[in-house]
């Protein structure tokens, strides 16, 4: 998926979130109206009522109802006595994503149209709309809120592209003047969100469904899709497809038609759900239908509509082992499965993706099942399911890897990394001057994060970009040597490259 310019839309079955794009491209207010309609206010009783008969969930990951979200805000006002605030998740931090982004720059009404039906039915104190801050859409939007009068007041604020700055704790964080990182405890926004007020916080293509609805009527809204989660949903698919893409399609509609339309060949695996989402083999995909219901069926998750399948050029287990490293460094480093967990799953599986050997791959199941179920936030939950459902996928090509040099393919990079760095923003890599070091083993101890000791007692580590995160026990390390063996490289090259690495020398 290319870095800065929103992919190609299509559409399987009735327009309905990409009405309009094939005679306007983008729809200005007037474009919109003239596509769309008029839209009326909604009491919250009506749109509790609303969410509930379409059966809409969130299209952020998670999938929670609706009706249920909207609900607890409505008591929560009540019972504190305080107006509620209404907040657009449009920051898209996931890489492969690109459905939000389409909808901020070519349906912008689409996504204000649902948050002042929100703001209507709430008597919201004041809308806002969080944004990456890459650029893409935020243009579009402020033109669309210049064309219109909103309920409430209503302003956009912008985030750090990065991928756990969406999450919504992180989100209400950053709106709040703090850390655009999660809070580390489990806070429901609906208590306490933006200002410490009741907060609805849902998705972009959330928001933009329930405008959709309110003109439809639950009736023919629930037309199209399956009975249990009918309508439709945005996809993004990328990977080794021929056509990158959003398109637009009912629930219900079997994937490999998905699939077909972009151009997807067989290959040794799909992700699903985005990078805290699953491996599928291509055997699973064929029997999959576009709903959360078929997807968790095969082993999978529709997550917020991510389908990135692999060809057959590329080694699948570098393509994971790239993405194990980018959400290490992408952690918000606040908590011990994340500062610690993480870059130990990261290591192991750069080691498997190396040797293929049984001791490597036990590593990585070791190192991921420590840290779910521990982290403050999602976040090691989502990479640990992202890393173990690789090694069931990708099983064949564990033991090439385990028999020979590898799978003999190159790597080709077609899970995106922002900058293709992985790991986020980075101070350099780390460098060993082997004439120097003497295996004092101090360095492990102060950043045990990057840094193991072999067998000899000798420093390991990955030759991988250094995240930010980390920069304070990475330089600690570096001055904590005795011999001045350890630096840092911050131009990223290798200057031993070419050169054979010598043995360790035994103590």
């Amino acid at each position: 998926m290319s870095t800065g310019v929103v992919p190609p839309v299509g559409c399987i079955g009735p327009a309905r979130l990409t009405a309009g794009f094939e005679d306007f491209g983008r729809l200005d207010l007037y474009a919109h109206l003239e596509v769309h309609g008029d839209l009326r206010p909604l009491s919250a009783d009506d749109l509790i009522d609303l969410a509930e008969k379409i059966k809409l969930t969130g299209r952020g990951g998670a999938g929670f109802p609706f009706h249920r979200k909207v609900k607890a805000v409505v008591e929560s006002a009540d019972r504190q006595d305080r107006a509620p605030v209404v907040v657009v998740n449009a920051t898209e931090g996931e890489p492969p994503s690109w459905k939000d982004k389409m909808l901020l720059t070519r349906a912008p009404h689409l996504i204000l149209d649902g948050a002042a039906l929100a703001a209507w039915a709430l008597e919201a104190e004041e809308i806002v709309i969080g944004v990456a801050d890459d650029g893409v859409g935020q243009s579009s939007l402020e033109e669309a809120l210049a064309e219109r009068r909103m309920p409430a007041p209503t302003r956009i604020v912008t985030v750090p592209h990065r991928f756990i700055a969406g999450e919504g704790g992180a989100l209400v964080r950053g709106i709040n003047g703090e850390a655009h990182i999660p809070p580390g405890i489990k806070q429901r926004s609906s208590e306490s969100g933006v200002n410490g007020q009741p907060t609805l916080l849902s998705n972009a293509e959330t928001y933009s469904q329930i405008a959709v609805a309110a003109r439809l009527g639950p009736q023919e809204y629930t037309a199209v899709g399956t009975k249990k989660e009918p309508g439709t949903v945005l996809l993004t698919v990328g990977g080794s497809a021929a056509q990158h893409m959003v398109l637009e399609c009912p629930t219900g509609v079997p994937l490999r038609e998905v699939l077909d339309i972009c151009g997807a060949t067989e290959g040794p695996g799909i992700l699903v759900g985005g990078y805290h989402g699953k491996w599928i083999t291509w055997e699973n995909a064929q029997k999959a239908e576009i709903s959360r219901e078929s997807f968790a069926a095969i082993g999978g998750t529709l997550g917020a509509g991510m389908i990135i399948p692999l060809g057959n050029d590329t080694c699948p287990l570098g393509e994971a082992s790239r993405i194990v490293r980018y959400l290490a460094g992408e952690s918000a480093g606040q908590c011990g499965p994340c500062r610690l967990g993480l870059p130990d799953v990261a290591n192991q599986f750069q080691l498997l993706t190396a040797s293929g050997s049984a001791a490597a791959e036990q590593a990585v199941r070791n190192a991921a099942g420590m840290v779910r179920g521990r982290g403050a936030c999602s976040h090691p939950d989502g990479t640990s399911r992202f890393a173990l459902t690789a090694l069931e996928v990708f099983a064949e090509d564990i033991k090439r890897h385990r028999l020979g040099e590898g799978c003999g393919k190159p790597v080709k990079k077609l899970l995106p990394i922002p900058n293709e760095l992985p790991g986020g923003p980075s101070i350099g890599k780390l460098k060993l001057d082997w004439a120097r070091c003497d295996g004092h083993g101090l360095c492990a101890e102060v950043f045990p994060e990057l840094i193991k000791l072999d067998g000899n007692g000798y420093p390991t580590f990955p030759d991988a970009p250094v995240p930010i995160w980390l920069e304070s026990a990475a330089r600690k390390a570096i001055l904590v040597c005795p011999a001045l063996a350890l630096h840092l490289d911050k131009g990223g090259s290798d200057r031993d490259k070419g050169k054979p690495k010598p043995a360790p020398r035994r103590r």
